[in-house]
């Protein structure tokens, strides 16, 4: 058995976590949070437990309360929304997806059309989206690249943080030809943890018979990974947890390998791996690793809130 580094959490889930925890702690509950704080429904379910409830939008949370926005981010709207109702807000939006909101504001406030590459039902396309209604189509595939049509020549393109980075440069690449003169980010939209993951899982997929990422179904980035192991030739498979795993799939299976969406916890995927060892894999090693070292720190408001030495506990 094979443990692909990296895997699991990014610095981006890491803080909106902590930032429920700490707010849950600081506050008590209940805490409101507007969808999933990070799309994994074991850490949802645990966060619920504790006093964390989490709403579809801010019209379900009551007048003055206290509001977390998810590590998706949240338009425009949602935010004037939530000043209505007189919302305490934190905000955990990943401030890698603030980037690209700030892109968004940047390419309109130049009069461009913005080719928003990502995923239609994403919450956090629907978040970036929100910033520019009137001025941005989403593109989701390199087919739909092929036939979108702008007014003018003036354009642009953003992405979707969590896309697979195979498909995000081929529908990059599409743009580009149809439209010479677009522009793109000043640097790579797609997060360091998703392309670190994507690669970790191609360096390896060759290297088993059998790949397993633990992830939630709703977790882009884990889907990407299943993906790529899939483009590499390997049986890929998405596990939410070891109840998924099914005898099935190790039928002629020497060598398995385990990795997991940036917004899987390690539990979990410790759980999977004692799981495979009553299979009969029980001889276990990790992939060569890619150092992450990427921190974000908490909101003002919380860091307000803490004593100095618990903000260093949940750095």
């Amino acid at each position: 058995m094979v443990l692909v580094k990296p895997r699991g959490f990014c610095a981006g889930v890491v803080r909106a976590i902590d930032i429920v925890e700490l707010a849950l702690e600081t506050y008590g509950p209940p805490i409101y949070v507007r969808k999933e704080i990070v799309h994994n429904a074991h850490i949802v379910r645990d966060l619920a437990e504790r006093g964390a409830i989490f709403v579809d939008e801010v019209e379900d949370v009551p007048r003055g309360a206290r509001l977390i926005y998810s590590a998706h981010g949240v338009s425009p709207a949602v935010r004037r929304g939530a000043e209505a109702r007189a919302l305490q807000v934190i905000d955990a939006t990943c401030p890698l997806v603030t980037k690209v909101h700030l892109e968004a504001i940047k390419f309109a406030n130049e009069h461009r059309t913005i080719f928003l590459i990502g995923h239609r039902n994403h919450d956090e396309v629907a978040g970036t989206l929100g910033e520019a209604p009137d001025r941005t189509i989403v593109v989701s595939t390199p087919e739909e690249a092929e036939t979108v049509e702008a007014p003018g020549t003036k354009v642009a393109y953003l992405m979707q943080t969590t896309l697979s980075i195979d498909e995000a440069d081929a529908i990059v690449s599409v743009l580009k030809r149809r439209f010479p003169h677009i522009q793109g980010p000043a640097a790579q939209d797609i997060c360091y943890a998703t392309q670190n993951r994507q690669q970790a899982v191609k360096d390896i997929a060759p290297q088993v018979d059998l790949l397993l990422v633990v992830g939630s179904g709703n977790s882009s980035n884990s889907r990407r990974l299943v993906e790529a192991g899939q483009r590499e030739g390997t049986p890929s498979h998405l596990v939410d947890s070891e109840i998924d795993v099914r005898p099935e799939w190790f039928a002629k299976v020497r060598r398995v390998g385990v990795s997991a969406g940036a917004s899987a916890p390690e539990s979990l995927v410790q759980r999977v791996v004692q799981h495979l060892r009553t299979l009969g894999f029980d001889d276990i090693q990790e992939s060569q690793d890619i150092e992450e070292n990427v921190f974000f720190p908490l909101p003002t408001e919380l860091r307000a809130a803490r004593p100095p030495s618990q903000i260093a506990a949940h750095p």
